[in-house]
């Protein structure tokens, strides 16, 4: 054998080593540079922190030239925020929030951002609201004048308070004695008395709602119907939501509210092979992530396309689901 055919075979059998060295693999993009991508979380005393970084883990385990790195923060509008400033490039937001920054209305008045798109819708987000036993709050219209922790301020539970609580005729925040903190503190400070009710959004179960109930004397109230009824007709990212009795200690009955779906968002800009790996990378492989949070179970590949108000999905994540037939092309 001549060096010139010697030469080519061994060209030839590192290729051929490459093809199956590649072969099984996902790939993040076809240029086989590296994509760093930024993902900001929530709290990380809620759901989506310690999910948010489970799903990191399992993309950089199974995707060649991606790195997500997961962080933490303080959640939805703060993630679109970031993201919309070019600091992330995917994250956690409501359904409700995104349709905001999309459109460039309430707390995104002048500051749209057209560039946000769904990569999967996961799972409803009951609004949970928790009174005292003892506070004299049967309903949501018996809140005015009392002491409420509707959220952090720019927080998700605090967006939907500013919204709930004037369909039952409360201004907000002048008619309540508002105090806005988190769910840690707001567990706290009906400890001790010091509120009479809080709203939390947040997947079921809840714990910081479990502990309102335990250890806080707390109980669940819903949303009545025609508030639910009115509060869907304004705004589209609302559903109706049953709390099953039984969900938390002493809760004897079913609880009506209004829910939100939590969504997995990212920039137009990335790239649509990449996002269409991840997608297919994290319903392929579901299964892995559910000893994370009981959420993951409500978690289904037929629902990622629905309830997302609106909003499109980014086409990678859009080319995935038409493979898989709950979208039609």
């Amino acid at each position: 054998m001549n060096k010139q055919w010697r030469v080519l075979l061994v060209a030839g059998v590192m290729t051929l080593l490459m093809l199956l060295g590649a072969c099984g693999k996902n790939t993040g993009n076809e240029s086989g540079k590296q994509v760093n991508l930024n993902f900001p979380t929530a709290s990380t005393t809620g759901t989506i922190y310690p999910l948010g970084s489970a799903m990191a883990n399992l993309w950089n385990n199974n995707i060649d030239d991606l790195r997500v790195n997961a962080q933490a923060s303080k959640g939805g509008v703060e993630n679109l925020n970031l993201m919309k400033e070019g600091e992330a490039e995917i994250s956690f937001a409501t359904a409700g929030i995104i349709w905001e920054a999309y459109n460039g209305e309430r707390g995104f008045k002048d500051r749209k951002y057209d560039n946000v798109r769904i990569v999967a819708g996961l799972y409803l987000n009951p609004n949970q609201i928790v009174v005292r036993k003892g506070s004299e709050i049967d309903s949501l219209a018996d809140l005015k004048g009392k002491k409420f922790a509707p959220g952090s301020v720019g927080s998700t539970p605090e967006v939907e308070s500013s919204i709930i609580l004037p369909a039952y005729d409360i201004a907000y925040p002048d008619d309540i004695k508002e105090n806005y903190v988190g769910f840690t503190e707001a567990i706290d400070l009906m400890r001790n008395k010091q509120i009479d009710g809080a709203l939390i959004q947040a997947g079921l179960p809840t714990a910081g709602v479990t502990e309102m109930i335990s250890t806080a004397n707390g109980q669940l109230i819903g949303i009545e119907e025609d508030i639910r009824k009115q509060l869907m007709e304004e705004y589209p990212w609302y559903t109706e939501m049953t709390i099953p009795a039984d969900t938390y200690d002493g809760q004897d009955k079913d609880v009506e509210t209004l829910a939100i779906k939590m969504m997995l968002m990212a920039d137009a800009s990335v790239d649509d092979d990449t996002i269409y790996e991840m997608t297919k990378v994290f319903w392929d492989n579901l299964g892995e992530l559910e000893d994370t949070h009981a959420i993951v179970k409500q978690m289904k590949l037929e629902e990622a396309v629905t309830d997302l108000a609106g909003i499109p999905l980014h086409d990678g994540a859009k080319k995935y689901y038409e493979e898989q037939g709950v979208l039609s092309e």
